[in-house]
Formats: C-alpha cells, structure tokens, sequence
C-alpha cells in the first residue's frame, strides 16, 4: 500500500488531466473539427484545472475502499466543477464563440464515462484487494500517531495488530488504541505466525543494536520493513524523502515548487499572466497615459525587492507617488498619504498600479500567487525581528498571496501585523496546492473590487 500512493498522486496530477485533453482531442477528430490554438488553450486549461479539482476532492477514498458508486459520485462532480470553471472563464474572456459547440458538448458528456472506464480498467487490473496487515515497534508519539491516521483514513486497506515494545504497561504513552503484543523480542515469531506483510519501527537511535537484532530475526520472515523517523519535533515544511547521490535523506524544510509541482506552478503563472496582458493591454495603456499626464516622474516605478532565495531582484509598478524611494529607508504607504498623487490614489484603491508585475511573472522573477515581495530595506529590518522572516523567499515572490487575501493587505504598521502576515506566508508554503492558488485569485479578484485595505 505503501508503494500505491505515488501511484494515486500520478493519476490525480497527471493521467486524469491527460485523459480528459485526449478525449477533447478524439472529439475533436471524430466531428472532424480542426484543432486550433483555441482548442489549445482550452486543453491547457482543462490540465490544471482538472489537476487542481482531483486533487481537492480526491475521489480516491472511495476506490480504496472499495466504494464504487462514490468513487463515480467523485468523479463526476469533479468533471462538473472543472467543465463550469472552464464555460466560465470562457464566457468572462469572451472566447466562447470560437469554439465548435458540438464537440465541447461532447467532450463534457463523455469525458466522465472514459475517466470511469479507464479507472475501472485500472483498478481491475493493478488492484490486488488485499489488505495489509501491519504491527508496530515501539510505542511512543510518532507511532500512535501513525496508527490512529490508519484508523482515520479507513480507505486504506491496512490493519494495525498492535505494538511491539519493551517498556512496562505503566510506562507506555497515552492514547494508544491498539494492544500491546509483546517484547521486541517476540516480533519475529508473531509475523511468522500471523504472516504480517508490513513492520514499522519506530525506535530512536540509541537502540540500534536492538535494531540490528529484529532485522536479522525478520530476515527469516517475508514482510516489509519501515522506519518511521522522529522528525515531527521540528516545525515541518514540505518535508519528503529524497536521495542525493544514491543515498536516503529526509527534507526537513523544503519549497513545494520542485518536480512536478515546480512544472504546473510555472506552466500556470506563464498561462494566466499571458492572457491576463492580452486582455488588459488597452487599460495598461490607458494607466500610462494618466500617469505620465498627472505628475512629472517616471511612468514605471522600479524597486529592488526580495526574490527566489533572498535574491535582489526589480519589481515593476505603476508609478503611484511624486517620490519613488529605493535607498536603506523607505516608508511604508499610509491612509491620507501626501506623497501619493491623485491619479495613484485611484491606482492603489483599484490595485491597477500592481499590473506591470504580470511582465514580473512572464520573465520568471515573481508568481502571480506567492508571498507579497517587501522592499530589501524592509526585509534587512524584519529578519531580525520576526522568526523564519526568510523562509518565505523559499518560493517566488507574489503578484497576491494568502496573506493578503486574509486581511493582511497594504500597510504594516504594527510588528504584530508583520508577524501575521509571515505566519500566513509560511503556511501558504505548508499547504500549497493549484487548487490553493486559484482559490486565493478568486479571493482577490473579490478583495479588489471591495477595496479594503489599499492605500
């Protein structure tokens, strides 16, 4: 089971999304409909939307256990909420006519039905509905923990036995749900007799020798053997197993853009950002022209800002104040500004100053959604005030983030106001996801047009 969830990750990021744009591409070839760069564009954005909504609902908790009609239940509905987010950024793009309306019908009605064919192939051919049983060595937090997730995720076809540990019954930890089975000892003859397919040990390093005992013991025995390692101590971000230079080793604190992940994040900023520019080219122009006409000054404002890895890099905004500081100080906007023009004040209410950034995105130096960039006097001050302050340059930095969408927008006056912006910037790197990142355009789109907190 294990060795099953790379292989669920694979089908909810990669083969349903690829299922669903070859079925437009059978339809399309069928009514014998040529394949333009429309039908490109509407293939790309079924891929990530698609990849986004099955990982959120994960309609695999039913296969797994093997509930069939929810599984069909998920799936379909995923396909619904992928097939609206598409008919609406169609119609808000105004791209629907360029599509040929029997096919895209088509396409929604049958793409379920070969999504449930495909995973019904699948599920008969590669599914063995066994289930693993398992016991545990050692008794402690780590290996509660992991036991009682078991329990929770109940579409796992796993069962704990019990515990292995050498303690007194007085001494074991609180909340174990599982029996105690025996010393360590007596592992290798209760897999022997129950044929336990799986043993994870959970055991710190100064019990090695003990260790080295039970691998030699179960070398007699079939199962599988894992360790679970003691690393929930430390304040996890993104951690994994990896290998460097054919050796294991295990990511304490990592970015959620590498792989796979640093593909979808990077193909999704270049998509939107380019359609983003294209539909809002006459009211950049239109912004350029009022800028330059309202005072004399620059009509891009660049600042040096904090990037990828603590990386200087420029940041481009619509010049909104008669001053366009860059140096070892600079003062953050406040409510009432004087510095703030009359054109820039309607820019910073409406965020139409933050839409140069877009050329940010296209030329790799920001994402539309990541960590707000602060200038690098404002970074020198907060790292050493604010714990963990740099983690955030772990990733690129953001046109909107989850801090801002959480009412942590514009000015920060207060450390404390600081402080909960970088909590939410770090747990913006804990939790990420496609679907995260559109949730948090949306929310922005939403922001922007009740105005709150620009200045």
């Amino acid at each position: 089971m294990v060795n099953d969830i790379p292989l669920i990750s694979f089908f909810q990021r990669v083969l349903d999304p690829l299922i669903i744009m070859g079925t437009l591409l059978l339809v399309s070839w069928l009514y014998g409909v040529r394949f333009d760069g429309y039908a490109l564009v509407l293939m790309v954005l079924a891929f990530f939307i698609a990849s986004a909504v099955y990982q959120n609902i994960d309609p695999y908790r039913a296969w797994h256990s093997g509930k069939m009609l929810a599984f069909a239940r998920d799936t379909l509905a995923g396909w619904v909420v992928t097939a609206a987010v598409l008919v609406f950024l169609g119609s808000a793009a105004g791209m629907t006519a360029h599509y040929h309306k029997e096919v895209v019908l088509t396409w929604f009605l049958v793409t379920p039905l070969i999504l449930l064919g495909c995973h019904m192939l699948a599920h008969r051919l590669g599914g063995d509905g066994e289930v693993r049983s398992i016991v545990i060595v050692g008794a402690n937090g780590v290996s509660i923990k992991f036991a009682n997730n078991i329990m929770a995720y109940n579409h796992l076809p796993m069962q704990v036995h019990g515990y292995f540990d050498d303690r007194s019954e007085d001494r074991r930890p609180p909340g174990m749900q599982h029996p105690t089975l025996g010393a360590m000892d007596d592992v290798a003859a209760y897999v022997r007799k129950h044929q336990i397919k799986m043993i994870f040990i959970s055991q710190p390093i100064s019990a090695q020798p003990r260790i080295r005992k039970l691998l030699d013991e179960l070398q007699d025995t079939t199962a599988s053997v894992y360790f679970l390692p003691d690393i929930y101590a430390f304040d996890l971000m993104q951690a994994r197993f990896d290998n460097v230079v054919g050796m294991p080793v295990i990511a304490i604190c990592e970015s959620p853009f590498t792989g796979f992940n640093r593909l979808v994040k990077r193909g999704s900023d270049i998509l939107l950002a380019a359609v983003i520019q294209i539909l809002l080219l006459p009211i950049m122009l239109a912004v350029g022209i009022a800028v330059k006409l309202s005072s004399p000054g620059p009509v891009i404002f660049r600042q040096r800002r904090y990037g990828l890895y603590g990386e200087q890099i420029i940041v481009y905004k619509f010049r909104s104040m008669r001053v366009t500081e860059d140096g070892s100080k600079v003062t953050q906007a406040t409510k009432d500004d004087a510095r703030v023009t009359r054109v820039g004040a309607f820019l910073r209410r409406t965020s139409l100053d933050e839409l140069p950034q877009f050329i940010n995105v296209l030329q790799g130096r920001m994402s539309i959604v990541g960590p707000r960039p602060h200038a690098v006097a404002h970074n020198e001050q907060y790292r050493k005030l604010i714990k963990g302050y740099m983690l955030r340059h772990k990733v690129k930095p953001g046109i909107t983030g989850w801090a801002q969408v959480n009412g942590l927008r514009g000015e920060t006056e207060t450390l404390d106001k600081m402080e909960a912006r970088i909590r939410y910037d770090l747990d913006y790197l804990r939790r990420w996801s496609l679907w995260l990142d559109l949730w948090i355009v949306l929310c922005t789109v939403k922001t922007v047009l009740k105005r709150e907190n620009a200045h």
